[in-house]
């Protein structure tokens, strides 16, 4: 287990807990940091001149671009111009004229363009984006938009419920991908669909433990803590990725239910920020493949996001570290991101 998460009174008194494990994985070697600098690239995207009056429309493309990378990271990749096509030939037009409002409301431009099933949007070839962009790949895809879509909507259920909250996320994000028996459900031991691993993390807990650390990990929560919300963030995700609740898309879940942290603790209320094109881009250095973005790789390497989190899974205290590294620097060069996005539009 490679951060312990007890199961607390998910209603404290005090304003204090006497034990803050959040807090005390925020003091790890270098971790305050890591977490102060995206915090201040945040900020500064926070600070653009052109959110005063054109937030909705940064909002919409940053949550796309993070739902396109978010389903890259699971396996299924699709060009983001092939993906503007497709919600647009759904009838809705295109994703930039509507408000995704992940942070600042419902979400029906992202529901309306992909429809109550995005089986259906993704039928036909993919001629035109990626040769490897077929059905069940869209899906996907157009699952995790109508999912980051309605992320704004489920922040009241994540702060009272966060179990239940990642049930609904799971249904919005596979219906029409997955069988409608497995939405929302914990993954049975044996018996059930076969478990998918993207990330090559090897097999999950079994159900029994997985159920319990997730408790744990939703009674901390709802429970105070003096960490930053890129720490709470970053657990939540790494945890996740190690429990995989569901046993299919959980990734993809996991990724969602750190941005809707990040949402629903104050750091990025707008979900201005690309997250999970932070998570594609940061650690590339690894390989010589230095990202333009990520003008202090060399100077501080992280790894990338499949090595980070097999290290937060299976390297103890420092596979932690590595991986609070990796998720801090990913949100800074999201925010990078989402200035490039305000700067474009600026120049428009």
């Amino acid at each position: 287990m490679p951060v312990a998460l007890p199961t607390v009174n998910p209603r404290p008194s005090g304003s204090v807990l006497t034990d803050d494990p959040l807090a005390r994985v925020a003091a790890l070697p270098g971790v305050r940091d890591a977490a102060d600098a995206a915090r201040a690239a945040v900020d500064a995207l926070l600070r653009h001149r052109i959110l005063r009056r054109r937030s909705a429309e940064v909002t919409t493309e940053a949550s796309l671009r993070a739902a396109r990378a978010s389903a890259s990271l699971e396996g299924h990749d699709v060009d983001l111009d092939l993906l503007r096509q497709r919600l647009q030939d759904g009838g809705a037009g295109s994703p930039a004229g509507h408000d995704v409002a992940a942070g600042a409301g419902s979400g029906q431009g992202v529901i309306e363009a992909v429809g109550a099933d995005p089986a259906s949007a993704a039928g036909g070839d993919s001629a035109g984006g990626d040769s490897a962009a077929g059905p069940a790949e869209l899906s996907v895809v157009l699952g995790t938009v109508r999912l980051y879509g309605e992320l704004g909507v489920l922040a009241p259920a994540w702060e009272r419920a966060p179990r239940q909250a990642l049930a609904r996320m799971h249904v919005l994000l596979g219906r029409g991908a997955l069988p409608d028996e497995v939405l929302g459900r914990p993954r049975p031991d044996a018996g059930g669909p076969p478990q998918l691993d993207p990330l090559r993390l090897g097999p999950p807990p079994a159900t029994m433990e997985a159920s319990v650390r997730l408790d744990g990990l939703t009674g901390l929560l709802v429970a105070p803590t003096a960490a930053p919300a890129i720490i709470v963030a970053a657990v939540v995700h790494g945890e996740l990725l190690a429990l995989r609740p569901f046993g299919a898309l959980d990734g993809v879940i996991a990724r969602a239910a750190a941005r809707l942290v990040l949402i629903s603790r104050g750091l990025d209320p707008k979900a201005l920020t690309a997250t999970d094109v932070g998570h594609l881009e940061a650690g590339l250095a690894r390989s010589g493949q230095t990202s333009n973005n990520d003008a202090h790789a060399q100077q501080t390497p992280v790894l990338d996001y499949q090595a980070a989190a097999d290290a937060y899974v299976h390297g103890g205290r420092d596979g932690v570290i590595a991986w609070l590294a990796h998720c801090s620097r990913a949100l800074e060069l999201a925010a990078r991101e989402s200035l490039a996005i305000c700067e474009a539009l600026s120049r428009a």
